[in-house]
């Protein structure tokens, strides 16, 4: 039977997400710039406002850091509820840990990392920060096709028509032309369309017209090659402990 204590703190806990919004996982699965958000406690006034100065200083061009609460004191049980709903990392400067405090940090899988020195903060931020912005690992070609006739629409731009020879282009997949002399575009596939049908996918030996914007310098023969990007985020997750710098 869950204590009506506990249920009333998870309920909170619930709350307080809804109120922060998603954490840097769920953001990067859905392809948004990354958030790394953490706590910060700090021994003093002087020492959280030192400490919270040389984060914001920390330059990062493809990742938001945020300090998303902060205080003085001993970290604490209710750091770590709050942590939980944002990115599960605490940044804690000439202080310690509260006894007790890191069973709470196994059960809800948040990191603690304690520091005496500015400049070992800031480094070891910035690592961590830079860590979880995805890449693209390798591409995936899915789908080619050859160039077999052009046609102008006022409404709809340029309409290449194509003949599949492998694989197949879908609504969505990503597209580049290939000219004689290399890569000259690269897009989404947004629209496909056999005659006056408009269609999800063409396939191995189907001719289809594709829909390119502000563009007009293909020609027949080019080829038109779909792939897809493999997406993996790299580095840092919580350890659900306490690491000591």
């Amino acid at each position: 039977m869950t204590h009506p204590h506990n249920k009333a703190r998870h309920q909170r806990r619930h709350n307080l997400a809804d109120k922060t919004g998603k954490t840097f996982e769920d953001a990067s699965a859905q392809g948004a710039r990354p958030r790394l958000e953490v706590l910060l406690k700090s021994n003093s006034e002087g020492g959280l406002e030192a400490a919270e100065a040389a984060i914001s200083e920390i330059a990062l061009p493809d990742v938001d850091l945020l300090v998303m609460r902060k205080g003085v004191g001993s970290v604490t049980a209710s750091d770590v509820f709050l942590a939980e709903t944002a990115s599960r990392l605490i940044i804690g400067f000439q202080v310690d840990v509260l006894s007790g405090v890191d069973k709470a940090l196994r059960e809800h899988d948040v990191e603690v990392r304690l520091y005496d020195v500015i400049y070992r903060l800031t480094e070891d931020l910035k690592t961590i920060a830079e860590s979880i912005v995805p890449h693209f690992s390798e591409e995936e070609v899915t789908g080619s096709a050859r160039v077999i006739a052009l046609f102008k629409s006022s409404r709809r731009g340029i309409i290449v028509g194509c003949e599949v020879s492998d694989g197949r282009l879908a609504i969505g997949q990503h597209f580049r032309i290939i000219s004689a002399m290399g890569q000259v575009y690269s897009g989404t596939i947004e629209s496909l369309h056999m005659g006056d049908h408009a269609v999800q996918t063409a396939s191995s030996g189907q001719q289809v017209g594709l829909r390119i914007k502000n563009f007009n310098r293909v020609k027949i023969g080019d080829i038109v090659e779909s792939y897809r990007r493999h997406k993996e985020t790299r580095g840092w997750k919580p350890t659900g402990g306490i690491i000591r710098k």
